[in-house]
């Protein structure tokens, strides 16, 4: 990117940081920081516009911290849009790169029913989706599991007769219900190759988890 495409991005990025203090762990500037480099390189691969794909992947998950604290009550995409919107208008772009951000930042999470119309939309969708699934995904599965205070599994229970944000929203639940799906759910064909190789190694992960806890191996 060009050096004013440097300053804007570094401008958002600050923005980013700001609301993202104090973020739960699982979802903190470190996944952002790792959504923008996927972001990144599936836009390199698949011709999208750098700045828009940067500027999205910085912003996306800034409604996160309301979601989180209202358990599941507040969308953090549509949150996210109306916290970016400000900066956006305010950044010296055409009216078709700032309408892609926000567009962008809107359609990029899995349960958000905003389907990703542009190129752009559809590579951070995939940066993220990407950030969780495999060996990451599954930390960060834990890792939201402990920060709501959910058990570490319970085979007794179908996972689809229970509740988010509960004691039963397990890591296992996480995989069951979601993070399984993803790979059919890639928009991109760089996305796609990158989630199969993650999507092998979370399906090998909980098959030796269960067999583990159920004390069978």
């Amino acid at each position: 990117m060009a050096p004013a495409s440097d300053e804007l991005t570094a401008q958002v990025r600050q923005f980013a940081e700001r609301h993202l203090r104090g973020t739960c762990g699982s979802h903190a500037w470190d996944h952002t920081l790792r959504v923008c480099r996927l972001g990144r390189h599936i836009g390199r691969i698949e011709g999208a516009d750098p700045l828009v794909v940067t500027a999205a992947a910085y912003l996306h998950d800034i409604g996160r911290g309301p979601q989180d604290a209202s358990h599941g009550k507040v969308c953090h995409a549509r949150l996210g849009v109306e916290l970016a919107a400000p900066l956006v208008a305010s950044l010296p772009l055409s009216a078709p790169r700032r309408e892609n951000i926000l567009h962008s930042i809107r359609s990029h999470r899995f349960r958000g029913g905003c389907v990703p119309q542009t190129l752009e939309a559809r590579v951070l969708f995939d940066a993220d989706k990407l950030d969780a699934i495999g060996a990451v995904g599954i930390a960060r599965a834990y890792l939201f599991a402990g920060e709501i205070g959910a058990r570490l599994h319970n085979g007794a229970v179908d996972p689809a007769r229970t509740r988010a944000y509960s004691r039963e929203d397990t890591g296992y639940r996480e995989y069951k219900l979601k993070l399984c799906r993803i790979r059919e759910r890639m928009l991109t064909t760089a996305g796609r190759q990158l989630a199969e190789e993650r999507h092998r190694f979370m399906e090998a992960f909980f098959d030796r988890f269960v067999l583990e806890y159920e004390g069978r191996g």
